[in-house]
């Protein structure tokens, strides 16, 4: 019988298979923060449970947690609570923590893979939804609810149904300044935010098999803005080059079986998915949304649409259908999350950057994934880069991506963000946000609009915006 990628790591962490389609799986890897694992802890402690394999669980902060002055305590009073409470349990259950300070900590879905806790073949949850991230390595990912974390706490196990399967393949070649972002919004856009409910996707086709693993995370990081339960990527030689250079874990602790085993993760020829879609990304140009989700974008260079127009998204953003977004004044720009703040896009902010000046009337506020991603900046002098051209370069952290932690963006702002949400209020209350690519949030940033960013680009490292 023919499997998929998703079927063969599934089927290895079947436990035991219940009535009603219901499935007990072993879950390899579980990631904790300090916004969603509060309750658990709770929880274990009242039902006097003890943490079955607290080895299999690695620990950050990053959600509501200052991105200066580290260093500092924390003020903010319920930031500061939340730490300290993620602290307190990581010790006395003997969980690995990277907590503010130190020099592994970062956004969770970075540090993982960073760090080699993220390999091929695994099963990996995570009380945030953008665990979907982790599926770039060939692995099965996706977010949980407070009650399962505590369920994987106790267990290290899950009671799930499985799911049906889709697969996107992507072909062609891609257009100068399109980039991996770029990809996502527009499938998103083409399919729609409900496209992938109940479904796991697998990317596949020659774009994804040249793409770095920067780019195929980013991809699989907003395979839940499609609605699915999140996005996978078979491993390759790209894969494995990756994580032979990772710090921590990494290859160095496994065998050759395991090696041969990784390259079994693909998915059979014969097999037959729920749902197939094939792109030619020679249409894609660089996107940015212009709603109140992920699917309300546009090709940069484009008006928005006419037809079926959602009224009340466009009246909260302000704009109108038919309305081209060139010539907008922009005050703000983010460029960090989980989706798009790792050391090759802070490469590319870099090299669009670097001997120009921001525009005088926009702040932007460049957050790093994790110190480590920091520390390359700074031997590659990016960090000098950013400084030079007058840009907010602050600590890891998932800082404006939501409006939790302090870098909130002041209300009724436009902010142009790399993040991969831009839901009402998602940056603060009454906030307006546009999602990019980190390449056209540079630009845009350089000259202090909307631009066509079409225009400025004239090649892979020479870009027209004096």
């Amino acid at each position: 019988m023919s499997k998929s990628l998703f079927d063969k790591i599934w089927d290895c962490h079947i436990v035991k298979k219940l009535e009603n389609g219901i499935d007990v799986i072993y879950i390899d890897r579980h990631y904790i923060h300090e916004v969603t694992s509060p309750q658990a802890f709770i929880e274990l402690k009242k039902r006097n449970f003890s943490i079955f394999r607290p080895e299999k669980i690695i620990a950050t902060a990053d959600h509501n947690v200052p991105t200066k002055n580290q260093n500092l305590p924390v003020s903010n009073p319920l930031s500061r609570k939340q730490i300290n409470f993620l602290t307190d349990n990581c010790r006395n259950f003997g969980i690995k923590l990277y907590q503010l300070g130190n020099k592994n900590n970062g956004i969770v879905h970075v540090i993982g893979p960073e760090l080699g806790y993220t390999l091929p073949g695994m099963t990996i949850v995570c009380g945030d939804s953008h665990t979907s991230t982790h599926g770039a390595f060939g692995t099965i990912a996706f977010g949980i609810g407070t009650s399962q974390v505590t369920m994987v706490m106790a267990s290290q196990c899950l009671l799930l149904s499985k799911p049906k399967q889709m697969r996107i393949q992507l072909d062609g070649n891609l257009r100068v300044g399109v980039t991996p972002k770029d990809i996502i919004l527009y499938i998103i856009s083409k399919l729609g935010v409900d496209s992938g409910i109940g479904h796991f996707i697998e990317y596949s086709g020659s774009v994804i098999r040249k793409m770095s693993m920067e780019g195929r995370m980013t991809i699989c990081n907003m395979s839940i803005e499609m609605g699915a339960k999140g996005g996978l990527i078979a491993p390759d030689e790209i894969t494995l080059d990756y994580i032979k250079k990772c710090k921590n874990y990494g290859l160095k602790k496994l065998g050759n079986k395991m090696m041969n085993h990784y390259k079994s993760l693909i998915t059979d020829k014969e097999f037959v998915f729920d749902k197939e879609y094939v792109f030619n990304v020679n249409k894609i140009e660089p996107m940015i949304t212009y709603g109140t989700n992920p699917g309300m974008a546009i090709k940069i260079s484009e008006s928005i649409p006419k037809q079926n127009a959602d009224k009340k998204s466009l009246k909260y953003m302000g704009f109108y259908p038919g309305e081209s977004l060139i010539g907008k004044k922009i005050n703000y720009i983010f460029i960090g999350s989980c989706t798009n703040s790792r050391i090759e896009d802070l490469r590319i902010v870099a090299s669009v950057t670097k001997g120009k000046k921001k525009a005088s009337n926009v702040y932007v506020m460049i957050v790093p994934g994790s110190n480590q991603v920091i520390e390359q900046a700074k031997k590659e002098g990016l960090d000098k880069i950013f400084k030079s051209c007058g840009f907010d370069f602050r600590q890891p952290g998932c800082s404006a991506c939501l409006g939790m932690n302090e870098d909130k963006i002041p209300s009724e702002e436009y902010c142009i963000s790399t993040s991969n949400r831009n839901f009402e209020g998602r940056q603060g209350p009454g906030v307006k946000t546009l999602l990019v690519s980190p390449l056209t949030a540079a630009i845009i940033a350089i000259k202090g609009k909307i631009v066509d960013v079409n225009k400025y680009i004239i090649n892979e490292k020479i870009y027209n915006i004096n």
